[in-house]
């Protein structure tokens, strides 16, 4: 098994705004982005359950021309609010450098 932040050219999260973080999984080949889109780990219930929000609150769409996977969530805390941890949202991306994705 080989890990997503092995695999992925950039793994990032940001903010879309003060209220959404988006988090972009891009490659470097057609190959390794296949096949960590065929692995089925990443997906949108995967997603939905290692961030811990609602599966119809998250946004995910793999774009195979641009080699990579963009999700979309709702920011547990409104961007500069007492309860935001992460102004930039820049921070947020950690768990998915560990998933592990199957050979």
């Amino acid at each position: 098994m080989a890990k997503l932040g092995d695999l992925a050219r950039l793994i990032r999260s940001k903010n879309a705004g003060p209220f959404t973080l988006t988090f972009d999984v891009m490659f470097e080949t057609d190959d390794v982005y296949r096949k960590v889109c065929a692995s089925k780990v990443l997906t949108k219930a995967s997603f939905a359950s290692i961030y811990r929000v609602p599966e119809e609150e998250v946004t995910f769409f793999e774009h195979d021309a641009a080699r990579a996977i963009k999700i979309s969530i709702p920011r547990p805390a409104i961007q500069g609010s007492r309860d935001c941890g992460d102004i930039y949202g820049g921070q947020q991306h950690g768990p998915l450098v560990e998933l592990e994705i199957p050979d």
